[in-house]
């Protein structure tokens, strides 16, 4: 049995070297590989991979031309992923790799597909847990998703899914959509969560705007649905407003009138126009993400 273990790398260059360090002490009774995504850093965290990827020859590295995005790092590791399961965990040592251990053998133990670590206590800065929570409603409306599970960034995924999760070649990935559009055969186990041991969270609302609208135009199709439902709404309304000013129950002023419908038809055309930016850029073949730097080695 080969596990992977994918770290998406952005500014991580204080971080990484320990964190591959704690991997390699905590999982020295299994076989292994380590695959470290540098997702456009301007700091010193390629440098240090390719040093990594030098010592061990457990651990490849992929850098990434620009910071494509979180996701798109993750996909990078995951299709270059050989193991029997892979392990997605974040560079900021947040999650001590001393529970990849608890979430493989849950996965294990039950036969789980996906297992999620889920937190007692979120050490995350609180505008990201607010961010997170949200996100997580989305995704329990569009994902049926158990409303008890929190889709953690630190999660293992069976390889069988690994593989279909790769067939998505579009540039705007959702790894958790992705998983639940393949699967529902998902455990969770309660792990522990530590502060940051270095700098600020990357999430910012603009990313995180960025995502709620990704989940929402990229994997649902509710924006068409409520489109479709104000358009009938409206012209019920207009149906109604025309019979009381025919039979002379109400003036209504013709100006506000006119503002509600146009802002009705904006509205619908902003909707439309988000899928069909979706659809020109995936058609365009826009890519998920461009690899930069690539050192591939033999997993232990």
């Amino acid at each position: 049995m080969l596990l992977s273990v994918i770290i998406p790398v952005y500014h991580g260059a204080v971080t990484i070297h320990k964190l591959v360090q704690s991997v390699q002490e905590q999982l020295s009774a299994y076989s292994f590989e380590i695959i470290l995504v540098n997702d456009g850093s301007k700091d010193d965290s390629e440098k240090i991979g390719l040093i990594l990827a030098e010592k061990f020859n457990n651990i490849s590295f992929l850098s990434l031309r620009k910071n494509f995005g979180e996701f798109n790092a993750v996909m990078c590791g995951l299709n270059y992923a050989k193991g029997d399961y892979s392990v997605i965990i974040d560079d900021d040592f947040q999650n001590p790799p001393s529970e990849i251990i608890r979430l493989l053998e849950t996965a294990q133990k039950s036969d789980f597909d996906i297992v999620y670590g889920q937190y007692d206590e979120k050490k995350h800065h609180q505008f990201r847990n607010v961010g997170s929570w949200f996100v997580n409603q989305i995704t329990t409306l569009l994902f049926k998703k158990p409303q008890d599970l929190y889709l953690s960034s630190f999660k293992l995924i069976k390889k069988e899914v690994v593989e279909e999760i790769c067939l998505y070649k579009g540039p705007y990935p959702y790894i958790d959509g992705l998983i639940f559009n393949v699967t529902d055969n998902i455990g969770k186990v309660t792990v522990q969560h530590n502060d940051r041991h270095h700098g600020e969270s990357n999430y910012t609302f603009k990313k995180l705007a960025s995502l709620f609208l990704n989940i929402l135009f990229g994997y649902s199709l509710l924006p068409v649905r409520i489109a479709l439902f104000l358009g009938l709404l409206s012209t019920f309304v207009a149906l109604i407003l025309s019979i009381f000013q025919f039979l002379n129950i109400v003036d209504y002023p013709i100006g506000l009138v006119i503002l509600f419908f146009g802002g009705v038809q904006l509205i619908s055309i902003g909707i439309v126009g988000e899928y069909i930016g979706k659809i020109f850029l995936t058609q365009s073949n826009t890519p998920q993400y461009i690899l930069k730097t690539k050192k591939i080695n033999n997993a232990q």
